[in-house]
């Protein structure tokens, strides 16, 4: 045959009949199976608190740190995120790597929390959490690691207790100049968002709402992930994969209203944090008095805390030993995932090893 008729040669119709059979047979199976299982690093619930509920896991080697860690998850999400499966586990990397871990997940606030606000978080919630891993590992130094609004709370708390019991703070994808999250400002902008009149409502905030702002930040990324997932069909890994984000993604948390109320007004309208006039329990908030050694992992295609947001964050801070580290990927993928086996998880592993002795 020419080259001519090579060009114009038809596709195999069996083969792709075949091929189409098979895609599906696995969409049935993907409809009708549950969603692999997550979070099954061994762990103990060692308090539980309302919306709070502290973690020890279970080492997995004999030798550790000295210096636990506490890892503070963002309030809308699940903390499974880190922890999705063997092999693609960020708390069982560091568990294998020699750290003491624990975490402080979130459970849906009860209607008797509406009242909730930033500061039973950070002078709340955290100082008692602190006290309980210090009281558990015996170590008076503590490692916070605080993921998204995780790390901003952390960061409240590290500035407002200069004295300790800190030792290092690592910080992903923390928005400070929260001015600059611009597709968060166009859906909550005060000439239109009657944040009042929602919270006085509802009490706390639905996550049907929040799950619906997030996704106005990419308004294709839904209908696009179903089409890469058709594609991609026949590939096990990758199905599993889709599933345990999708899974996650849509087990969103409501919100205390409260703690809603003031995000909106004092940090995403005011950027009292950047501005330096966050007052919290009677005490300006100031990074400057933020002294321990600090990381802070930003994602390079971040469309929830886009880089600009948490840039100032290492500016700002007075610690002398800081460093701040962009890496590829996305406000998830940042943290769980093949992209973050490859990127964060050695950077932290190194960064917290010098300093966790």
């Amino acid at each position: 045959m020419s080259a001519t008729a090579d060009a114009f040669a038809l596709p195999d119709i069996g083969a792709e009949i075949e091929r189409a059979i098979q895609r599906n047979l696995k969409g049935l199976d993907f409809l009708t199976s549950a969603a692999p299982a997550m979070g099954q690093t061994g762990r103990d619930e060692i308090h539980r608190r309302g919306t709070l509920s502290l973690y020890h896991y279970r080492p997995l080697v004999d030798e550790i740190y000295r210096v636990p860690l506490l890892i503070v998850m963002a309030t809308t999400n699940r903390g499974y995120i880190l922890d999705l499966a063997p092999g693609q586990s960020m708390v069982e990397h560091l568990l294998l790597k020699g750290y003491d871990v624990y975490m402080m997940d979130w459970n849906a606030p009860r209607p008797q929390e509406k009242q909730l606000r930033i500061e039973d978080y950070v002078l709340d919630f955290i100082p008692d959490s602190l006290r309980r891993v210090q009281a558990r590992s015996g170590e008076e130094d503590v490692t916070l690691v605080g993921y998204c609004m995780g790390g901003v709370l952390s960061t409240l708390y590290a500035a407002l207790h200069p004295d300790g019991p800190i030792k290092n703070l690592a910080l992903f994808t923390t928005p400070v100049d929260f001015s600059r999250m611009k597709l968060f400002h166009a859906w909550s902008d005060r000439r239109y968002f009657d944040v009042d009149r929602l919270i006085d409502t509802v009490g706390n905030v639905p996550p049907e709402m929040l799950f619906a702002s997030f996704d106005m930040l990419r308004p294709a990324g839904r209908s696009a992930g179903v089409v890469q997932l058709w594609d991609n069909m026949a590939n096990d890994e990758f199905v599993k994969s889709y599933r345990m984000f999708d899974r996650w993604g849509a087990e969103m948390l409501p919100l205390a209203g409260e703690y809603f109320r003031q995000t909106v007004k004092e940090l995403m309208w005011d950027n009292k944090l950047l501005k330096n006039e966050l007052v919290l329990g009677g005490h300006k908030v100031l990074l400057k008095n933020i002294k321990v050694p600090v990381l802070h992992a930003l994602a390079q295609h971040d469309h929830i805390v886009p880089y600009e947001a948490g840039q100032p964050l290492v500016a700002n801070i007075g610690s002398a030993d800081k460093e701040e580290v962009v890496l590829k990927g996305g406000h998830v993928s940042l943290a769980a995932g093949a992209n973050a086996v490859r990127r964060l998880w050695p950077k932290l592993d190194d960064w917290l090893g010098v300093r966790s002795t």
